[in-house]
């Protein structure tokens, strides 16, 4: 009997703990997702731990719980946009040529800029102001990621299986091009009669996209 109760309390003690790191998860996305917005529209100096603490419906001493500055938390915001980026460009290290490499990467990059324009706007905005908080990724881990899928394109090139083109100018388009999407949602959805692009109208551009970029870089 006493080796019943003592499973039913260890299973109970997991239990609750496992309820308790999902509601911590749960509420670090809240943070998070909050972050992203106020950054995106108020900027890094003009974003305070009250409004994003407001945004995710918390107390500020919460808010200061999982992240103890304002810094802390923005760079958690960059971060994760820039993994999700990350994530998308791994098509590059598997594909046997640009069309399913670089085709594979314009769609993923095209459907995070539908998904997460907030985290797009947050990184361009900190870019354009001199990335006076993440410089050292850029200097480091963006460097790095460039270096390698350059070197992808400067194989695919020497295979003749694409037009001898800038590998660092191709990658600087391509970014350019899919966080367009993000970055200028507004002044698309201004030109599309004041509507987001639908499923139908995404999927088009996205192909519009790929053909526009794989015929330019010699991509038959």
């Amino acid at each position: 009997m006493k080796d019943d109760e003592s499973g039913k309390r260890s299973k109970i003690g997991r239990s609750g703990a496992g309820s308790r790191a999902e509601a911590r998860r749960a509420t670090e996305e809240s943070i998070l997702k909050a972050a992203e917005t106020v950054f995106a529209e108020a900027g890094f100096g003009g974003a305070t731990m009250q409004l994003i603490a407001d945004m995710a419906g918390l107390p500020k001493a919460n808010l200061h719980y999982y992240f103890d500055t304002k810094e802390a938390l923005y760079r958690r915001v960059v971060e994760q946009i820039f993994n999700v980026w990350l994530e998308a460009a791994d098509v590059f290290d598997a594909a046997s040529g640009p069309t399913e490499g670089i085709g594979a990467y314009i769609d993923a990059k095209m459907e995070i800029s539908r998904s997460h324009p907030n985290g797009s706007k947050v990184w361009a905005s900190e870019v354009m102001h001199g990335a006076p908080v993440i410089q050292d990724y850029l200097e480091t881990t963006l460097r790095d990621w460039t270096e390698g899928r350059a070197k992808i394109i400067r194989r695919w090139i020497a295979q003749g299986q694409m037009a001898d083109v800038d590998p660092h100018h191709l990658l600087y388009m391509l970014w350019a091009t899919t966080q367009h999407y993000a970055d200028f949602g507004h002044q698309i959805e201004t030109l599309n009669g004041g509507q987001p692009l639908s499923d139908a109208q995404w999927e088009a551009t996205k192909a519009s996209v790929k053909g526009i970029v794989l015929r330019g870089i010699g991509v038959k």
